[in-house]
């Protein structure tokens, strides 16, 4: 049982209805239009991304069953550590991601929106979920007020339609559509490929979809990014190695013996990726590159820094600063100092001043002071991609 109530104009749906609908939402897709380098929906809102802000809103409007966000393994990975929202990976297309997610509902009717239409209208959710049960399909959709041609012939605009998400689907005859070998744009589309039943409700130029970056000025859900600094820190140690070449910060150091380790055991680098991963909430880099993976082997460290960096820019932050403290009885680094630091900055992309770099001894204490390894300590400062300025 459920019970409509209007209140300022808006449906709102009370009881347990909701408990029968599993939410679905999308955002697998590459965003290849979208011309900046975190994608869309690493975007920060406040301090949110913009699938999470997305995600939590729904949440807090609806009780349903289960909330499904999709998206790459990669981003999946991540979002876990997030929120308790059930993740799952999706696909080459867009109904290939939808069809892994379905495969996890068992719930009667599933409503299926895209992370991109970002900005909520609660008025048209309403309208949707206030029609479930009259047809296969509920479908928000906006009449064409433009004059509309086709191959040079104008075409009747009171019969366009231009279809929004989120869409109010029946799970079973969903999937039946899915499973037909047929490529569609939307779950309506699918639906009326068998037979079913679509209604259409009126949709919302609020839930325009974010598709370029000129799309963000029409899009007022989105805030500003926060400008809270995110810290991290990281350590590493590696014991001396003879006949093996040093390296620290990348820079090859005069040296009769460099660092035992499965990879070229630069632990400058080593100790720098796991404060920015640290900082970013990503884990460490044995989780990242386990060095029971032969893969990594005899790896470059530069190499595996331009990987973090990558991540961490793609995932919505950008670098602030790094400091470094390298403690080692030997070798002397005085005359390294330089060209390790602006070698850290050339791949952190940011400038040389942003790099510090340290070096003392252990005043003979200890494995150090005994000249067996040399220990890093790193602090990396992240802050929010400001979208706002490009």
């Amino acid at each position: 049982m459920y019970t409509f109530v209007t209140l300022f104009g808006v449906i709102l749906i009370l009881g347990d209805y909701l408990s029968d609908v599993t939410l679905v939402l999308l955002g697998a897709g590459k965003a290849t239009r979208f011309e900046m380098q975190p994608k869309k929906q690493w975007l920060y809102s406040g301090d949110r991304p913009l699938w999470l802000q997305v995600a939590d809103e729904f949440r807090a409007l609806y009780d349903f069953d289960e909330i499904i966000i999709v998206s790459s393994a990669e981003e999946t990975a991540y979002m876990r550590f997030f929120a308790d929202y059930t993740y799952v990976t999706g696909g080459e297309s867009r109904q290939e991601s939808l069809s892994n997610a379905l495969a996890g509902v068992s719930t009667s009717y599933v409503l299926v929106s895209d992370i991109a239409r970002c900005c909520l209208d609660h008025a048209m959710i309403g309208r949707i979920l206030g029609h479930r049960g009259e047809a296969d399909s509920v479908t928000p959709a906006l009449s064409v007020v433009d004059t509309v041609y086709m191959d040079a012939q104008p075409v009747d605009r009171s019969k366009i339609r231009r279809i929004q998400t989120p869409q109010l689907s029946r799970t079973d005859i969903l999937k039946n559509a899915l499973s037909q070998g047929m490529e569609y744009t939307d779950e309506s589309s699918a639906i009326a490929a068998v037979g079913g039943s679509v209604v259409f409700v009126e949709g919302s130029n609020t839930a325009h979809k974010l598709t370029t970056v000129a799309d963000l000025a029409t899009l007022p859900c989105i805030k500003q990014p926060s400008s809270r600094t995110l810290t991290g820190f990281g350590i590493d140690i590696h014991p001396f190695e003879e006949g093996k070449q040093m390296v620290l910060c990348g820079v090859k150091i005069d040296s009769p013996f460099g660092f035992k380790a499965h990879s070229d055991g630069d632990v400058a680098i080593h100790a720098l990726i796991d404060a920015l991963l640290g900082a970013a909430g990503m884990g460490d880099i044995g989780e990242l590159f386990p060095d029971t993976d032969s893969a990594y082997a005899g790896a470059d460290s530069t190499v595996l820094l331009e990987q973090v960096v990558s991540k961490i820019n793609a995932f919505g932050y950008t670098i602030v600063n790094v400091d470094l403290s390298i403690i080692a009885q030997t070798p002397r680094l005085l005359h390294y100092k330089e060209p390790m630091r602006l070698a850290i900055a050339r791949l952190l992309g940011i400038r040389a001043n942003f790099v510090n770099i340290k070096a003392t001894t252990a005043e003979k204490l200890g494995f150090l002071g005994r000249k067996e390894g040399v220990a890093v300590e790193a602090v990396a400062n992240l802050t929010y991609f400001d979208w706002t300025k490009k």
